[in-house]
């Protein structure tokens, strides 16, 4: 299997997102030694934004595109191309005023192709969407100052990381995802202990 790792920290060492990719990948490793791993960086290695012409570009059919066209679309042609060549993605991001990272939402940007990752159904926008990443499975690590962000609990009105990836990456085909979410890191001491302690538990149990 071919596993993709998507880094979206701006921190490298001091990363605890980084921590649970690293982590996820030295457990995944001892039970699959022969799977083969990618890693995509959006945090410190910058993904630009899409502009104009890459607007211009993406929305026009293949067989129409200029040169300069498929020069716009050079960056997001070769991340779609490896999100389609793999069977599953992790990806590892800290919760930036409540989202995710400039960097990852670039990213998402890119690889946000009509009639490469999604299409409609009917050919027309008409909001129902059709994934076009079939077979595919996810975890999306996150790592959270605050806590509370799960379904029904006191901060998920301000949850825009997880469930903003979680549908994203659903309207893409990806139905298999799985969240684990490390929480309390601004209260350090005894309680950010006992988050990691069961978090790391959680990843090191995966199989």
């Amino acid at each position: 299997m071919k596993v993709l790792i998507i880094n979206a920290s701006v921190r490298n060492e001091r990363s605890y997102s980084r921590k649970l990719t690293q982590l996820f990948v030295e457990n995944w490793k001892t039970r699959y030694p022969s799977d083969v791993f990618t890693y995509r960086e959006t945090g410190i290695d910058s993904i630009p934004n899409i502009n104009e012409s890459w607007i211009a570009a993406a929305f026009k059919k293949p067989s129409d595109r200029t040169e300069e066209n498929q020069k716009a679309l050079e960056l997001s042609d070769e991340l779609v191309k490896e999100l389609k060549e793999h069977d599953m993605y992790i990806i590892g991001t800290p919760m930036y005023n409540w989202s995710v990272p400039g960097g990852l939402k670039a990213y998402i940007d890119q690889v946000m192709r009509i009639n490469e990752t999604w299409k409609f159904r009917s050919g027309v926008p008409d909001g129902d969407y059709v994934g076009l990443l079939q077979n595919k499975k996810a975890f999306i690590l996150s790592a959270r100052g605050d806590t509370g962000y799960g379904e029904n609990e006191k901060n998920r009105h301000v949850n825009f990381q997880t469930t903003y990836l979680k549908h994203i990456f659903g309207i893409m085909g990806v139905e298999n995802i799985t969240i684990i979410s490390l929480d309390n890191e601004e209260f350090g001491g005894k309680v950010f202990e006992e988050s990691k302690n069961n978090i790391f538990n959680i990843i090191q149990s995966i199989e």
